[in-house]
């Protein structure tokens, strides 16, 4: 720790607290975590394990937080990692109106390169959370908090626990199409009777897989029928409701993957997605709030004065999603 000078506390974690510090040698700005062992015997959490894990275990990209060190310190180690000035759930409490669609589809879309980026590599968050979202100075949005991930096999073959729940991808573009949560439950039951109120009652028909569930026969609720996504999101555009229809599915092999979205018409619909540097970005409690400014273009990055073809890897893999005429 004596190559870090403490510059002020972020936040406070399930297994430790964040803080501010500057490097001293080079100036840098990190965030390190300082996490504490309650007993030595016990070792490290295996939550802190898995974070140092998946983060070593992918190389540098620039939709995932990047792990820079990690180092003992008295009865515990910290990790550290490079600043970022605030998070997605900042950007949504602090929006006076919901966000505009070029800046809905931005998030998304860096949202979305982070999440195929993890599954290319085997790795899958199980917490993805707008307060894991981190975003830069810059507008950058990054995934963060890789406490609950796991290595996945794409065979199917692994078993998880089915005690862990996060909001997933559609969820999240929910929330930011509707400035709040869509299923906005306090605890399971209130929160499977918001799903249910808004997707209807799973069957066997709809969801095949659905009866194999552990706990599939301790519950039941009243049938009811879904309720178009255009009734709870009226501002949305059609091309937004089509996308969160393909994430809000129920049966999971059915639900559209992440590589796949980012070919989606909504992406190429106006407006195209903003830049990072036309985004909000919210300041801290007890921090001066910084002027955005843009970051180096990136080879695939989309253009309004280029053509639609010049920035993609393949143009072929998006003409079945473009509308005729």
């Amino acid at each position: 720790m004596d190559q870090y000078c403490i510059l002020g506390r972020i936040g406070e974690g399930a297994h430790g607290i964040v803080f501010k510090a500057k490097h001293v040698e080079t100036g840098e700005i990190v965030a390190l975590k300082k996490v504490a062992l309650r007993r030595l015997e016990d070792g490290i959490p295996n939550q802190a394990l898995r974070e140092i894990k998946a983060l070593q275990e992918m190389e540098d990209n620039q939709y995932v937080v990047q792990l820079k060190a990690v180092f003992p310190h008295g009865a515990g180690f910290v990790l550290a990692f490079e600043f970022m000035l605030s998070d997605l759930a900042e950007v949504v409490r602090h929006a006076q109106r919901p966000l505009a669609q070029a800046q809905v589809k931005s998030y998304l879309q860096m949202l979305l390169k982070g999440v195929a980026f993890c599954h290319a590599n085997n790795i899958v968050h199980r917490d993805l959370k707008p307060a894991n979202l981190l975003i830069s100075a810059s507008g950058q949005l990054k995934i963060a908090d890789f406490g609950l991930a796991r290595v996945f096999s794409p065979d199917g073959s692994r078993l998880y626990t089915h005690q862990v729940a996060t909001r997933a991808v559609g969820c999240i573009l929910g929330e930011l199409l509707n400035g709040s949560p869509l299923f906005p439950g306090e605890n399971d039951i209130e929160q499977l009777c918001c799903v249910l109120r808004i997707l209807g009652t799973p069957s066997p028909q709809v969801w095949p897989e659905i009866t194999e569930l552990p706990d599939y026969n301790k519950i039941s609720f009243k049938e009811q029928a879904p309720v178009p996504l255009g009734d709870v999101l009226p501002d949305a555009s059609p091309q937004a409701l089509d996308l969160l229809g393909r994430f809000l599915l129920y049966p999971p092999r059915q639900r559209i993957s992440a590589s796949q979205a980012l070919l989606h018409q909504y992406f190429f619909t106006a407006p195209l997605p903003a830049h990072p540097s036309e985004l909000p970005i919210p300041q801290r409690p007890g921090g001066p709030a910084p002027k955005a400014h843009p970051g180096p273009p990136h080879i695939h990055d989309f253009h309004v004065d280029r053509p639609l073809e010049d920035s993609l890897l393949n143009p072929e893999l998006i003409r079945p999603f473009i509308p005729e005429g």
